[in-house]
């Protein structure tokens, strides 16, 4: 019996690749078990290496695995570039109808295509690849036929046909397996769970955060790997006085987002690395003129175009001053998917509190990450709201040394929402006696944010590690790893990189070294960390793919001295 299945499927974009993998997660969550998914393809709408990966658990998921289970090929290319992740005892699943092997060994050919159309629906091959992995793993058929139902109940007239057509072809992979014997392992039966759960990505929960924190309008221009939340927005954001709007650039979202909180509104958009470039000036206008609103950069792999589906960590610190001049933005930067949710409220009511722009720093690797999480509660969060002007203090909107009422227009206090430097009333004053306080004020107001947020396992160790973002669940589980073989090391962590908790900054001062795992060249959390005042050093990687955590435990080992720890 075995705890844990990792099964990916491989090939070329347009084969199914991330359908199946997808379909096999939400099946397994159907029954029960704790599934995450993880897909990488190319920039094109078909063709081009891809490859989609899902872990199945008896218990939760940290991260969507390392050495594979079961391996899903469906040409030579796919083969020859991933039979190396295949662990041993593994088994291979090929295409027999693209290629065939020497020597099978631990492999099975399948004539994945003609095994579908037998059924008289050639479109259910990717069911026959999921039989064939329900075998392996021994999972019975049954577990997806209630799947299969849900998923094809569209109100069509052959829905009926394409139900029975795809439970045949789930029937057809498992029995083709079952013939040769092959088994990775019977996966234990599933939790009984107390709490009910969802699958969903990771964009999709920050959206529903940001309704259940109010969200009044959206606005977005489509880029990769953002606009799956333009979209979910299109389909779900609905009620009186709301709005969603497709821009046509990301400069007239930001722009229209910025009047949208000018008029009251809770307003945010979302883009990628490049979008977020051009959106520079527009978020420098909402901290100079104090207007609440959400950013959401899904980052990817740069400079430039870059890696357009790859994931990366790379904008940190663009998120943090994105404009010109003396400007530093509140980043919440979640670590996965059930955070995404949280992320997507607090964003909004960072931006109601303090009266400024706000950058919700996610990526690839958790934007598109299907995983189960304990069902999203609405009415278990604090909402915030802004403080809106009674018209006690006239038309000083930026009277104070952190944050003073609101204007909305039509109501009172009238001002002047400038982005020149200004007076306590709006009016354009360039004169040092303003501009020193009024930097000082906007400064100042990040005050307001700092949350006691953070995870520590102290554990007395002088040296600790500290990932960011979608490192964090790999980072993690080699944390374990390490503890479980005796090192010394502690561990942090947080979403809200700016402003940092004040006593987890002051945790982390007191350390001989953090060791900071990013996706990215320059080791930008730990160089920020360093300006902070703490000791930290990274483990980066830009492959445009996620940390192995067998990686993790060598490199973060060797850096406490534990080089001995190389095969954990």
């Amino acid at each position: 019996m075995s705890t844990d299945l990792i099964v990916r499927f491989a090939g070329e974009g347009g084969q199914g690749q991330v359908t199946a993998a997808e379909g096999l997660a939400e099946a397994a969550a159907r029954v029960g078990y704790h599934v995450q998914t993880y897909a990488t393809y190319p920039s094109q709408i078909k063709g081009g290496p891809t490859w989609a990966q899902t872990r199945i658990s008896t218990e939760p998921i940290l991260h969507d695995g390392d050495a594979l289970d079961v391996l899903v090929v469906l040409n030579r290319e796919a083969y020859e570039d991933h039979i190396g992740e295949l662990r041993d005892g593994g088994v291979l699943v090929y295409n027999a109808e693209d290629f065939e092997l020497e020597s099978n060994g631990n492999a099975i050919g399948l004539a994945v295509d003609e095994l579908a159309r037998s059924t008289g629906n050639p479109r259910a091959a990717n069911m026959v690849v999921i039989g064939a992995v329900a075998a392996l793993g021994g999972m019975p058929p049954d577990y997806f036929e209630d799947f299969i139902t849900v998923r094809f109940t569209r109100g069509r007239p052959n829905d009926e046909q394409i139900i029975t057509a795809n439970i045949q072809a789930l029937g057809l992979g498992f029995e083709e397996v079952t013939k040769t014997g092959f088994k990775v392992a019977d996966l234990d039966d599933p939790p009984e769970e107390t709490q009910p759960r969802v699958v969903i990505k990771g964009n999709d929960a920050l959206s529903l955060g940001a309704i259940t924190a109010g969200l009044d309008v959206f606005v977005g221009y489509p880029i990769s790997p953002a606009t799956t939340i333009l979209v979910f927005m299109e389909g779900n954001l609905h009620g009186e006085d709301k709005a969603v709007v497709q821009a046509s650039s990301e400069i007239e979202s930001i722009s229209t987002i910025i009047g949208a909180g000018y008029a009251g509104k809770k307003a945010m958009t979302s883009t990628a690395g490049p979008g977020f470039s051009l959106m520079g000036e527009g978020l420098g206008f909402a901290w100079m003129a104090e207007i609440p609103c959400v950013v959401v950069d899904v980052q990817r792999g740069g400079p430039a175009t870059g890696l357009p589906t790859k994931t990366e960590q790379s904008d940190l610190l663009t998120c943090l001053n994105p404009g010109h001049g003396d400007m530093r933005l509140p980043v919440i930067a979640p670590g996965t998917v059930e955070e995404c949710y949280k992320a997507g409220i607090m964003a909004l009511n960072w931006a109601e509190r303090y009266q400024g722009p706000v950058i919700l720093l996610t990526e690839m690797q958790i934007a598109e990450r299907a995983q189960d999480i304990v069902r999203p509660d609405p009415t278990a969060w604090t909402i915030e709201n802004r403080v809106v002007s009674d018209g006690s203090v006239g038309n000083r909107r930026y009277a104070g040394e952190t944050m003073s009422p609101f204007p909305v227009p039509g109501g009172p206090g009238a001002y002047v929402a400038n982005a020149s430097e200004h007076d306590e009333q709006g009016d354009t004053v360039h004169q040092p006696h303003t501009h020193l306080p009024m930097t000082r004020r906007r400064f100042g107001k990040l005050e307001l944010l700092e949350e006691n947020d953070y995870e520590a396992d102290n554990n007395g160790a002088s040296v600790a590690v500290m990932p960011w973002g979608g490192a964090k669940g790999t980072t993690r589980a080699a944390y374990d790893q390490l503890r479980a073989a005796g090192v010394d090391i502690g561990w942090y962590y947080t979403m809200y990189l700016n402003p940092l908790p004040a006593a987890l900054l002051e945790e982390l001062r007191s350390k001989e070294l953090v060791i900071v795992p990013e996706l990215n060249y320059l080791g930008q959390f730990s160089g920020w960390l360093r300006q902070l005042g703490v000791n930290a050093e990274s483990v980066t990687q830009i492959t445009g793919l996620p940390f192995k955590v067998s990686d993790l435990v060598t490199r973060v080992g060797a850096r406490t001295g534990a080089e001995r720890l190389a095969t954990v």
